[in-house]
């Protein structure tokens, strides 16, 4: 009795340093999640050092370390100071009146005017849907603006989080595989769930961040690249907003570039909307089913609308580290309940062939055998 009395004291006590120990680490919570995501993602570069160079665990750890900086971190810091400037620039210009989003929604309207009778079908006032429009682009860049400020008084907590973000990948690099192996020995999972678990673990966050990221920022380049050609003001910012939207599947890059189709139509330039809108059904619109299979593969790809609805919830819940966390939670939830049906329907069945209570025929003719 004393002994039981002991031994849930004792986990009573465990769950709450933990807690303590969790709620200790949140404000930290950004840099110690991309750490690991860079661990996991620079995990097979690791792996072929070490096949090359031998066991130098410091060395080798370090060499990933610089090449994950020089290849991801330097131009995503870089990437996002232009955007913070291009941002606060169009910000500016829709101060000074230079830039009127209002006056180039009534321009399409006025060029193809089936679009307000369109609304008007479902008894939508397009007036209404013009001044929200105006109020979430000038919110937008009006968000950018605060966030220059934002960065510009906290660069020291800035820089602190991606210090430490290096530091502690670099550990994460070092001593990655005996931290998952003392996990498995310490979580009351069961060794072979927890090795599934953790390989699911390691194989979303490898498909989120390497492929979706990596075909955002590919779609993100070449919507720029066209924007810049076909001269329109932005290109930079448009390039970033389509990134980012392109992590959304269904939608993604048309939402930015369709509307600038639209508007080079409206404005009597059919010759650029008409480039614009090949370029981005083709190439844009292809890329993701050509890139997708390759850079995340089939197996690991989740259903669309699981991964727009999670990476919705993820953007609200997480933040900008909830469209990595968004779909890493979903699937993690349809693994646990894989595990969940797979064991439980085995043990079902083999409850249904054999009830508890009925002897097999073997074991009912053991008795007679021995007598």
């Amino acid at each position: 009795m004393y002994e039981k009395l002991e031994t849930r004291t004792f986990l009573a006590m465990l769950v709450g340093v933990s807690l303590a120990f969790v709620l200790l680490m949140k404000p930290f919570f950004g840099p110690i999640f991309w750490a690991v995501a860079i661990a996991l993602i620079f995990h097979p570069v690791q792996q072929k050092l070490r096949a090359r160079m031998g066991d130098r665990p410091n060395t080798i750890a370090l060499l990933t370390l610089i090449l994950c900086m020089v290849i991801v971190i330097i131009p995503v810091v870089g990437l996002v100071f232009s955007l913070i400037a291009e941002g606060v620039n169009l910000y500016q210009k829709i101060q000074s009146g230079e830039l009127k989003p209002g006056e180039y929604i009534d321009q399409v309207v006025s060029s193809f005017p089936a679009i307000e009778a369109f609304f008007a079908q479902f008894g939508v006032d397009f007036g209404d849907v013009r001044d929200r429009a105006v109020s979430v682009f000038v919110g937008g860049s009006q968000l950018l603006a605060k966030q220059a400020i934002g960065l510009g008084q906290n660069t020291f907590q800035f820089f602190l989080g991606l210090a430490l973000m290096v530091y502690l990948a670099f550990f994460l690099l070092r001593d990655g595989n005996k931290l998952v192996e003392l996990m498995i020995r310490a979580l009351p999972l069961g060794d072979e769930r927890e090795r599934l678990l953790f390989a699911k673990f390691a194989e979303v966050t490898r498909a989120t961040v390497k492929g979706n990221l990596l075909i955002a920022i590919i779609q993100g380049a070449l919507g720029g690249m066209i924007f810049w050609i076909l001269s329109i003001q932005g290109a930079l910012l448009w390039g970033v907003v389509m990134a980012i939207v392109s992590l959304l599947p269904a939608v993604g890059a048309a939402l930015v570039w369709v509307p600038a189709a639209i508007y080079l139509a409206a404005t009597g330039d059919l010759v650029s909307a008409a480039i614009l809108t090949a370029f981005g059904s083709i190439v844009i619109g292809l890329s993701d089913n050509l890139l997708r299979p390759v850079l995340v593969g089939r197996d690991t790809k989740l259903p669309d609308y699981i991964v727009l609805l999670s990476t919705l919830g993820g953007l609200a819940m997480f933040g900008i580290n909830g469209f990595v966390m968004g779909p890493l939670v979903a699937a993690l939830f349809m693994a646990f309940w894989g595990i969940f049906i797979r064991e439980f329907s085995e043990d079902a069945q083999s409850t249904e062939t054999n009830p508890p209570g009925l002897a097999t025929e073997s074991q009912q003719s053991e008795p007679a055998d021995q007598g």
